[in-house]
């Protein structure tokens, strides 16, 4: 946003009179929302493998709630596993999770990288 400010369409809608609000709106918002979009779906796996790390350590979320940190560590017991090894289910979920959203992340830059060889 900074650098996009001091551009050349900027200071023209600047000149032709439009609010600050207007080329915020119309302008610089636009040229920013891909890459905004790019790095929060590229920062989600992030959030997701901290999350499931903590909850696994004991610092997350507690038991009563569900999530995959809990059922992986429902899953850690090796005399569990041996019985139920449907257990090990949630590792699935949080790779095609965590493997979906950097296809997705990657996808989207390439889609809105102008500079891009395709």
């Amino acid at each position: 946003m900074l650098a996009l400010r001091e551009e050349e369409f900027v200071l023209a809608s600047q000149l032709a009179g439009a609010s600050d609000a207007r080329i915020i709106v119309r302008h610089l918002i636009p040229s920013v929302a891909g890459h905004i979009i790019v790095i929060s779906t590229l920062a989600i796996p992030g959030m997701i493998l901290a999350e499931t790390a903590l909850t696994f350590l004991g610092i997350g979320i507690r038991p009563p709630l569900v999530s995959w940190g809990t059922l992986l560590r429902d899953a850690s017991n090796i005399q569990t596993l041996a019985h139920a090894p449907w257990l090990l289910a949630p590792v699935g979920a949080i790779v095609i999770a965590v493997l979906a959203f950097n296809f997705l992340g990657d996808g989207l830059r390439d889609a809105t990288d102008p500079y891009s060889v395709v």
